[in-house]
């Protein structure tokens, strides 16, 4: 799975004339006046969509965007258009953590439906192999052990890993031949849900960069009957996970203020990473990118960890024998605070 860059919001058009002038012979604009306009806010801290069917991962982005009256966002972790489910959003300072998102743990819902093998191993593709097979669900349950821990999974030809700088999905659409190596991923868990004759579903838990339509294709060839995923739904993503999420419409229903409510902190992104307490001199020397000496017994000693002074997040970093080096630092006016 890739990220996508949100591409900006037009600010809308300018009015041509300057200084109120108007062109001879031709009535002023009546669009709303420039200073009517609503000024995007510096707003920092996580929003936990609900993605619907239909919806491109950067068009939600947009979204959220707008209904906040954000002024920088971004997303972590790309949802196709025909999988619903959690899309975590990144407001101002949050993008900064968005790899740590990124890197998390992530579960799934999906179909196979069986008899029917796509080129894009989802309902939007085009049939390349049919059988009257049908698997049982005893089936189904003896295979899947074969796809759970590291295994090697070749991604599907219309995905967005780039092949000499073009994305594969671009070369497949051109009708290029596609050749993909195998990649290694983490599968955690695999589990049937329910099963019927023509389709099952199966619950997932999984690492970084793995394809659950390439599951949903090898588990059909492995069984004989052929298979693509009819649905998807992503219900969790890293730290992130269905009862915290909201939809476009409840925001876009309401006012922009009232959705700063459902930000959640900049640091929830980071609970896999140890917290450390600083001073308020030992903050002002993070936030120049400025190593600092952790004291304490609790301190830790190597690997990831964050910085707070007061509660607010400082800066992110790795500790290397005993000083935290700062990578990332963070400004948090406006900022979502840590619920209690």
């Amino acid at each position: 799975m890739h990220e996508e860059q949100p591409a900006p919001l037009r600010e809308g058009a300018r009015d041509g004339a300057r200084d109120g002038a108007v062109r001879e012979g031709r009535p002023p604009r009546r669009g709303r006046p420039q200073g009517d306009r609503p000024k995007r806010r510096e707003i920092s801290g996580w929003v936990i969509l609900d993605k619907g069917v239909g919806m491109t991962s950067t068009h939600a982005v947009a979204a959220v965007k707008r209904a906040l009256n954000a002024k920088k966002a971004g997303h972590a972790g790309t949802l196709d258009p025909l999988a619903s489910g959690i899309l975590p959003i990144a407001l101002g300072e949050a993008t900064k953590t968005v790899p740590f998102v990124m890197d998390g743990r992530k579960a799934y819902v999906f179909t196979v439906t069986w008899g029917t093998e796509t080129d894009t191993d989802d309902a939007e593709g085009r049939p390349v192999g049919t059988t009257d097979r049908r698997p049982t669900r005893e089936e189904v349950e003896a295979a899947l052990p074969r796809f759970v821990g590291a295994i090697e999974q070749v991604p599907p030809r219309y995905s967005a890993i780039k092949i000499q700088g073009e994305r594969a999905y671009d070369l497949a659409r051109d009708g290029e031949v596609v050749e993909l190596a195998p990649r290694s991923v983490q599968i955690d868990h695999l589990a049937v849900l329910h099963h019927s004759d023509e389709r099952t579903v199966i619950e997932a838990e999984c690492g970084k960069g793995t394809y659950v339509r390439a599951i949903a294709r090898d588990l059909g060839r492995t069984l004989g009957c052929l298979g693509h995923v009819s649905a998807l739904r992503r219900t969790r993503v890293g730290p992130f996970v269905e009862d915290q999420s909201c939809t476009i419409g409840a925001l876009e229903g309401a006012e922009s203020e009232a959705n700063a409510a459902v930000l959640r902190p900049v640091e929830t992104a980071l609970d896999a990473v140890p917290c450390v307490p600083v001073s308020r001199d030992m903050a002002m020397r993070l936030m120049r990118g400025q190593p600092v000496i952790l004291r304490g017994r609790d301190a830790p000693t190597e690997g990831k960890a964050y910085a707070t002074c007061g509660g607010i997040l400082v800066a992110v970093g790795d500790v290397e024998r005993g000083e935290l080096v700062p990578h990332r630092v963070f400004h948090l006016g406006g900022t979502a605070q840590r619920q209690g």
